[in-house]
This record gives C-alpha cells, structure tokens and sequence, in this order.
C-alpha cells in the first residue's frame, strides 16, 4: 500500500469495522435490555410473523380460559337458585302428602292450598328473577326443545343484537364447533313448566291444587315428576361444569406450551448474547484503537518532506 496524503485508506477500513462493531453492540444492548431477541422486523422477519400469530392465539386462549371460567360461575347460579326451588318442591310435596289424608276438613285443606300455592309462585319467581350478567336463566330463554346437546345449537340465534335460544360459550381460537365452543341449554324451571300450582292452563291437571283430597293425590304424582324435570337440569347443568373444567385444564395446557414456543423464538438467550456483547465490545474497542492509530500514518509523510 502506497504511503499517501489525500486518501487514509487504513483509516477508513478501521473506520467501518468501528461501525459494524459498535452496529453489533448496539443490537446485543438492546435484546440484553429488552429481553427479546427480535425487537424489530428486520432482526427476523419470519420469526416476528410466527410470534405475533402466537402472542395472537395466546391472549385469544387466555381470554377463552376467562370465558368458561365465567359459564362456570353462570352454571352455579342457577344450580343454587334450583337449589332453592329444590328445597320449594320438598314442601310442596309435603303439603300435598298432609293434604292427601282424610284427617283434614276442607277448611283446613284450603289453607294447607294457601301455602302451597305461595311455594308454587315462589318458584316461579325465583326462575324468572334468576339473572347472570343480565342474562335469565331459568325462566325458559335459554331452553330448547331438542334432547340431544349435539343439536341445542340449532335453537340458538346469535345474527341480533340480544341473541336467543341456548347460550353460545366461545373459547378456542378459531370458530369451529368441534374444537371452539359449544352450548348451554337450561330448561324452563316455572311452576307452569315444572307442572305444579294454579298457573296451569287447566284446572284439572294434577298438581293444579292441593284443595280436595283426589286433588292432594294426584298432587304428589305431579310433584314427583317436577322434581325429575328440576334434577334433569341439574344434572345437565352438574355435567356441563365439569366438562368446562376439563376444558379450562386443556386451555391452560395449550396456552402454556404455546407460551413457551413463542419465548423460544422471540426470547433472547441471555447467555449467548452475553458472549457476543463482550465479543462486540473488544471489537468496538479494537478499532476504534486502530481508528486512532491509523489517524496518525499520514504525519509518516510529513516526516518525509521535512527531511
């Protein structure tokens, strides 16, 4: 290489490598800082569009773990408000059972009919006062006439604003019936639909009135048959909080093996990029040692024409 003036072609080269270097340690410091190893598109593009698809699914199952935990908390209010009814049915049977016996006068038997005509409209407002969020449970807006819960979905409505029929609970990621959401149909529990007290259309069906004694019989068979209808939703209701237990597990499982997919490729490891920030701090270190030392091979010259 010629000694000259007007060009330091060492400098320049030492001028670069200064400016790769320090480029690099700037990088190092800022995933050090930040803790991820792709901070911008351009450190990967393909990874950031893999990650960003994930932080999308991650949050979307976390919220659908918040979803079932909510139709869990919706479930147990109307288990216990059909708990109550429970408890109303018991007495009404023990009234149509006092009722039921020829000890009484007819007196006597129409005011036994008192009470149990106030159990009846009890129940009645208790399944229509039974709200989650805004949403009546029992009163037979979320009930559907199909016995197989594969089919409660072609009852439910949801193109309005209010939607109608069994309620929807949406979890998964996507929007298929097998794998992200399923319903949840809950019956009519009304005196009328459970069978019981005077709201019937007819005044000779059994469990209409406790008043006669024939009555008070029929009364018990009527009853019986309530508190099958009311365990049957129970039941249902028992069932479908289990299953969105499990779902709940699985949702969590998913969610943290996808967390962990997306750390591996949008964490830095701590370790090797310590390694290259020391690396990248020689370097920077080095030239900008010899960015100094090139700096002065011009005066080499000068020393010449003094000569």
């Amino acid at each position: 290489m010629s000694l000259v003036i007007n060009n330091n072609l060492m400098a320049m080269n030492a001028a670069r490598n200064l400016s790769q270097a320090y480029s690099s340690l700037a990088l190092s410091t800022n995933r050090l800082s930040s803790g991820l190893r792709i901070t911008s598109a351009a450190d990967d593009a393909a990874g950031l569009a893999i990650r960003e698809l994930m932080r999308a699914d991650i949050a979307t199952l976390n919220q659908g773990i918040r979803n079932a935990n909510d139709a869990i908390s919706m479930i147990q209010t109307a288990d216990g408000a059909l708990q109550v009814i429970d408890e109303k049915l018991i007495r009404m049977k023990e009234l149509a059972e006092q009722a039921a016996t020829g000890t009484y006068s007819s007196t006597q038997r129409l005011i036994i009919d008192s009470e149990y005509q106030q159990m009846a409209s009890e129940i009645t407002r208790i399944a229509n006062a039974t709200d989650f969020n805004g949403i009546y449970l029992l009163n037979g807006a979320l009930s559907t006439s199909a016995t197989n819960p594969a089919d409660w979905g072609d009852d439910h409505e949801g193109s309005d604003i209010n939607s109608t029929g069994p309620l929807k609970v949406h979890f998964g990621t996507g929007n298929s019936s097998a794998e992200d959401y399923y319903y949840i149909a809950i019956g009519d529990s009304t005196a009328k639909a459970l069978g019981v007290g005077n709201s019937l259309d007819d005044d000779q069906q059994a469990g209409f009135s406790i008043s006669t004694q024939a009555g008070a019989q029929q009364a018990l068979d009527a009853i019986n048959a309530a508190i099958t209808s009311k365990d049957n939703i129970r039941a249902s209701l028992g069932a479908m909080q289990n299953r969105l237990e499990n779902t709940i597990t699985n949702l969590q499982i998913q969610a943290e093996n996808l967390q962990a997919a997306e750390s591996r490729i949008s964490d830095v490891d701590v370790a090797t990029e310590m390694t290259q920030f020391v690396r990248n701090q020689i370097l920077t270190q080095a030239a900008v040692a010899m960015l100094s030392q090139a700096n002065t091979l011009p005066q080499m010259a000068l020393q010449l024409m003094q000569g």
